[in-house]
């Protein structure tokens, strides 16, 4: 292994070497066009640049567009189905959201599983899945990044990036406020102020959201429980978020730059409701389950609480023919969210009782990250950057099983009385080095080509501190109980991008990624052996055309893919629908992105957006456990199971949650008054085409045709200083299948419609 990692240093070594020589030899003696008025700005290559001048795929919402999806109370998923080619989801409640780029993503629901999408706000990292969910608020602008990001970003990206920006101090007065209070008791307050304290060296920004929803949904059942649970009217289904950030800006010199920001989430809610048996075998539809009733016999009617905090450091300085960056920071995060998982009351279904529910518990994760960059100003035909960068997360997590809860002593004999030992501690720890680097040069007027190397070393490990015991203290656990693992692997994008004009480019990338090894330690609480997944690694083409027309009235996006991923990582169930890890040989995929923003007259705007992907698993020996409860299998499976056994070969199956097409469109209109006022009326909408759910195919866990909508209409004054509204979220109340609980056929819905109204204002 020492071998092994000293040839991978030396050959970063000599990888810096070159890119110093090569920052030296090369002149800067042609400007890059500066951004002008109606440009969109992104940051996918670490430095502001045009969108048109970035030879990625990268679709851009910008904060006042994702405050109006979130209107109701929403958090980042409203994202999915707006962005083409960007799906999300969860089964775990507001504090577990799980992304999808281009059909690659994770459906594992343990604390500690990776995602090949990594979640980016204001230049940090954010790896854990709990840390995955802080809320944004007083947004700029969201960055979705397309297809893998190995060079600049790192491991865990073979899918992409969703990369947040806040709006920071500035050195003069400014705010802004959203406010919206709706149907079920919800209300939003999404809010920022700030500017100088000390004129050019000194300025703030303080930030806060508050989002809350009251408890809508009932929970019928009145019968016998075995750790206490009552039914009752407005149980569920409702939040606590509040959220506050404050932000410093020091500027000693006019070459030292310092931004201190640090954070605090202080959430409550509800976990994920599962609808136990809305699914009959042999349809996929959820007509006849109400939204708004459930009926749990455990569980305490899912309790779910989060308390995050955290804090980052970019300080920068301005060498003259270089910018020095260093960006530290530190998270941490504590909680639990306990839930009935099988969905529904075991007294009331047919043949024998079948029970669930679990509580996973981070007692405490502390992730600390720091990266240090070199970069040329990119104002010249030449351009390059390279740096280092550092991760460490350490969590300690418990998970509890059924009977930890009961409320009956223990007995040996009885599978219903408590067992105060039905529990496992975990320690995991996943620490990361790397070393990178981008050259972009303009070759000859109008093409440019830039290419990306990164190096990366992923170590983690999982120590089991507390075996799940029968009542009386006796282990029964056979298993590992200390797993490590390790990859170093390069990473790397070569990219060409031809101007077609100042606001026109067509542009061809390929680029290879990787994802570490994963492992998945929670099926110790059942006495299961730990089960792990070796590294993934991606390569992906893709030729792209984007730019503006008309003086940007009109905005094109345009974009094609295919890429393979070898060793993909999967998650598939036990006999205990317990999550378990695997690698399939391959998959690939390919498929087109577009988007088209049009102001075809005056005070009308129109935006399409659209994607279609074909998907396919590779691998003609990866089998998957299908949905059973006690010895039968409750749906219909359409693939060929393997003789005398209930898996299922998957081989040229679709990626779960990966929809064939997306579809969406928004539009607004006008109407001006006097005083710079305008009324206006804004929709917006998006259709999902067939998505599976799980990894083997059934006519049961599947969509097709969702959709969406929602409606605006309102006043804006002062040329936009001020905004009052009413609005529509899910405006036909659509109820969507958006998740799947496999052996119980259980459903998972998405929001219900909610009407409201909204006010917003801003001082500039």
């Amino acid at each position: 292994m020492k071998s092994v990692l000293t040839r991978h240093a030396l050959r970063s070594g000599a990888a810096v070497a070159a890119l110093l020589y090569a920052a030296t030899a090369f002149a800067q003696d042609t400007a890059a066009p500066e951004p002008e008025a109606g440009d969109i700005v992104v940051t996918a290559q670490r430095r502001e640049q045009r969108l048109v001048d970035v030879p990625v795929s990268v679709a851009v919402v910008q904060g006042d567009q994702l405050r109006d999806f979130q209107a109701a109370g929403d958090d980042t998923l409203a994202l999915a189905g707006r962005v083409p080619g960007l799906y999300a989801e969860t089964t775990t409640g507001r504090i577990f959201p799980r992304y999808y780029i281009r059909g690659l993503g994770n459906i594992d629901f343990y604390l500690g599983a990776s995602q090949p999408v990594s979640i980016i706000q204001d230049d940090v990292v954010l790896e854990h899945v709990v840390l995955k969910s802080n809320p944004v608020y007083d947004l700029d602008r969201v960055e979705v990044l397309r297809g893998p990001q190995g060079s600049l970003f790192g491991r865990n990206t073979t899918a992409g990036i969703v990369k947040f920006d806040t709006i920071r101090p500035s050195d003069t007065f400014q705010g802004r406020a959203a406010m919206s209070v709706g149907e079920y008791g919800s209300s939003n307050i999404d809010a920022g102020f700030g500017g100088p304290i000390v004129d050019d060296i000194l300025s703030f920004r303080v930030s806060g959201l508050y989002q809350h929803r009251d408890d809508w949904v009932d929970n019928t059942y009145t019968g016998p429980s075995f750790d206490g649970t009552r039914g009752s009217f407005n149980a569920m289904g409702g939040f606590d978020d509040r959220n506050l950030r404050l932000q410093l800006r020091f500027t000693p010199t006019d070459r030292l730059t310092f931004d201190l920001s640090g954070h605090g989430r202080w959430y409550k809610g509800s976990s994920t409701l599962f609808h136990r048996g809305a699914l009959v075998k042999g349809s996929n539809s959820v007509e006849n389950e109400p939204r708004d009733r459930v009926a749990y016999d455990e569980a305490m009617d899912n309790p779910q609480a989060y308390d995050t905090y955290g804090t980052s450091l970019r300080a920068s300085y301005d060498l003259g023919g270089a910018v020095l960056t260093s960006i530290s920071a530190w998270e941490t995060t504590s909680g639990y969210s306990r839930g009935d998982t099988d969905g529904g009351a075991a007294p009331l279904f047919t043949g024998p009782a079948f029970y669930g529910q679990s509580q996973g518990n981070v007692r405490d994760l502390d992730q600390f990250s720091q990266e240090l960059r070199l970069a040329s100003p990119g104002t010249g035909r030449f351009n390059w950057q390279f740096g280092g960068y550092y991760f460490d997360s350490r969590d300690t997590t418990d998970f509890y099983q059924r009977r930890f809860f009961l409320t009956t002593p223990f007995s040996a004999t009885n599978p219903n009385s408590n067992n105060p030992n039905n529990w496992v501690r975990l320690r995991n720890i996943n620490t990361s080095w790397a070393a990178f680097g981008q050259l972009s040069y303009e070759v000859v007027p109008n093409l440019t080509l830039t290419g990306g190397a990164r190096i990366t070393n992923d170590s983690k490990s999982t120590r089991l501190l507390k075996t799940a015991d029968t009542g009386t203290g006796a282990v029964t656990y056979g298993g590992r109980r200390f797993v490590e693992l390790e990859d170093t692997k390069e990473s790397w994008d070569v990219s060409a991008l031809y101007k077609l004009g100042d606001n026109a480019s067509l542009y061809a990338r390929v680029a290879k990624g990787f994802r570490g090894p994963t492992i998945q330690g929670r099926s110790a609480v059942f006495n299961s052996d730990f089960s792990t997944a070796d590294s993934e690694t991606i390569l992906s083409w893709e030729v792209g055309v984007k730019g503006a027309l008309l003086d940007n009235r009109v905005r094109f996006n345009l974009s094609g893919f295919y890429y393979t991923v070898d060793d993909i990582q999967l998650n598939a169930n036990d006999l205990n629908g317990n999550g378990v890890l695997l690698n399939a040989d391959k998959a690939k995929a390919y498929g087109v992105e577009a988007e088209l923003d049009l102001h075809p007259v005056e005070n009308f705007a129109l935006s399409l957006g659209g994607s279609w992907l074909h998907t396919e698993i590779d691998d003609p020996d990866a089998r998957v456990q299908v949905c059973v409860l006690g010895g039968a299998v409750v749906c219909t499976v359409k693939d060929t199971l393997v003789p005398a056994t209930t898996f299922a070969r998957i081989d040229g199956n679709r990626l779960p949650n990966a929809p064939e097409y997306n579809l969406n469109v928004a539009a607004r209109y006008d109407i001006p008054t006097a005083n710079d006022g305008k009324f206006f009326v804004s929709t917006d909408w998006n259709l999902q085409g067939f998505t599976s759910f799980v990894l083997y195919d059934t006519k049961e866990f599947t969509s097709d045709g969702n959709f969406e909508g929602g409606l605006k209409i309102g006043y804006e004054g002062e040329g936009g200083d001020w905004e009052i509204a009413a609005f529509a979220r899910n405006i036909t109340n659509e109820k969507n299948l958006k998740g799947v609980i496999e052996n119980y056929m259980a459903a998972v819905f998405n929001d219900p419609r909610i009407i409201g109204v909204s006010f917003s204002t801003r001082m500039r």
